[in-house]
């Protein structure tokens, strides 16, 4: 199948586009990368009057350390985060995702802004955004403003964003200190979403104690959702004394609304999930106490 009918507009700034959607109303949606929307396109599973398409906009590029973050631009191709040697330093939790998104090709035209707007459940990214409490940076013709995670993803491909906003960069903390990464996820096969999955924060202080954790989950409900639970019962404990199998469980516990589809039944997809849960923590605390 083929596109609806519709007018295409490529501007060169930021302040154009955000202009443009002002102007358009409605009826424009923004192009990123065209990783999910173009196929959403070509089924006609939606339509538009008007794409504006944000790819060539060079100001929407780029990483770079900014007051104790890492800042990356919204516009920034997945394959340039994934061989970015800042990315794996600063913020390992997003270069150990990368390489699961897709394959190589998608990567390549799929960008870290059109991944996190896009707000698939099943995706990595804002998982990863989730867990490192990152912020997203927005512009419209109303001003700029910086969304935290947490009140970002709302449901399923829906965010807080508001009708003519852009999203122009996310910056993530930079972690310091004693600190573990991971992601784990079931996917019926490499590249495709995830069944069920985790991304893991863990910081430990003295005697190994926990300081801070993060339990970031996606595939598991309409947006992502952090394991509050399960962080908070793991508090100030040594991560010696932490079963792994224990805390998947607990971060199964609170979900609401798991999906059933051809994939898996909900059990089904918490019972993934729990695994999944349990390699990762495995896998950042494995890294936290050899920091």
């Amino acid at each position: 199948m083929k596109p609806a009918p519709f007018q295409y507009h490529a501007p060169d700034a930021v302040a154009d586009a955000v202009n443009l959607l002002a102007e358009l109303g409605d009826g424009a949606k923004v192009l990123a990368g065209g990783q999910s929307l173009i196929p959403i396109l070509a089924l006609r599973l939606a339509s538009f009057e008007h794409l504006v398409d944000i790819g060539r906009i060079a100001e929407l590029k780029g990483i770079q350390r900014r007051d104790g973050a890492l800042w990356i631009g919204a516009g920034t191709p997945q394959a340039a985060i994934e061989a970015h040697a800042e990315v794996a330093a600063a913020v390992p939790l997003l270069a150990k995702a990368t390489p699961l998104i897709g394959h190589f090709q998608i990567r390549s035209r799929g960008t870290l802004g059109g991944s996190i707007a896009h707000a698939d459940p099943s995706a990595e990214y804002p998982a990863v955004a989730l867990a490192l409490d990152a912020g997203m940076e927005v512009l419209s013709s109303k001003g700029r403003r910086t969304i935290a995670a947490s009140d970002f993803f709302e449901g399923i491909m829906s965010t807080s964003m508001e009708p003519g906003e852009i999203l122009t960069g996310v910056s993530f903390p930079i972690r310091s200190g004693r600190s573990g990464f991971a992601v784990q996820e079931f996917a019926r096969r490499h590249g495709d979403f995830a069944v069920a999955g985790a991304a893991i924060a863990v910081e430990i202080g003295g005697s190994d104690r926990i300081e801070r954790s993060a339990i970031s989950l996606f595939g598991l409900g309409s947006k992502p959702e952090r394991a509050m639970a399960a962080e908070a019962a793991i508090a100030g404990y040594r991560i010696t004394d932490i079963d792994p199998a224990e805390i998947g469980r607990l971060s199964m516990a609170g979900l609401e609304s798991v999906p059933s589809d051809l994939h898996g039944s909900a059990e089904y997809r918490k019972r993934a999930g729990a695994a999944m849960v349990a390699r990762a923590w495995r896998a950042a605390a494995a890294e936290a106490r050899h920091a």
